[in-house]
């Protein structure tokens, strides 16, 4: 990836590390298939950091509910993420938290996140009004209609593109319209 583009969120993320002694924590907002976690996979590489990805928190089925999915921003278990996630943001400290397992519809695999002065959280909905006070630093990432089709058939394939279609980018939408997102982040960069 290409990080020259990035240079303005690079300083901030150094200029934060070095003034302050607590953990720093960015993170990576966007529409699907903007290049979330391939900036994240990036800026992991660059500062040796770990990452906290939103699908990790997806709703359990118990969950899942017609009020659940009317409130914007309600498809992910924010509850969840708040308790496991939001507390270790500032402190450096390891934690672990379980994944949700799309494909066995479970909490999974136990994730531990390891000590570290940079914590990078990256995911549709990561910037959900409950969460931001938690991190340093806000960035959210944006994709043309055509180039996130395009990117996610290549990806998903039709089949896929037309589930996302259908429900997944409705929701990220209507949580990006009712947050507005891209109004809290510190850097917004066109995936």
């Amino acid at each position: 990836m290409d990080m020259e583009r990035f240079a303005p969120l690079l300083a901030a993320i150094d200029r934060s590390l070095a003034g302050t002694e607590k953990a720093v924590a960015v993170a990576i907002d966007g529409m699907a298939a903007s290049g979330k976690t391939t900036l994240a996979a990036a800026l992991a590489e660059k500062y040796g950091a770990p990452v906290v990805h939103m699908d990790d928190f997806f709703l359990r089925p118990e969950q899942r509910t017609p009020e659940r999915y009317a409130q914007p921003g309600g498809n992910i278990d924010w509850e969840r993420f708040l308790s496991e996630v939001c507390p270790y943001l500032a402190t450096g400290e390891g934690f672990s938290y379980f994944r949700f397992d799309c494909h066995r519809m479970c909490l999974a695999q136990r994730i531990v996140i390891p000590p570290h002065p940079l914590i990078i959280v990256e995911g549709t909905y990561s910037l959900h009004p409950k969460f931001l006070s938690f991190y340093t630093i806000k960035v959210m990432l944006t994709i043309s209609q055509e180039w996130q089709a395009e990117r996610i058939q290549r990806r998903n394939g039709k089949d896929g593109y037309r589930i996302f279609a259908e429900k997944w980018i409705p929701l990220e939408n209507r949580y990006f319209s009712e947050f507005h997102a891209e109004m809290s982040a510190d850097f917004v960069f066109n995936g």
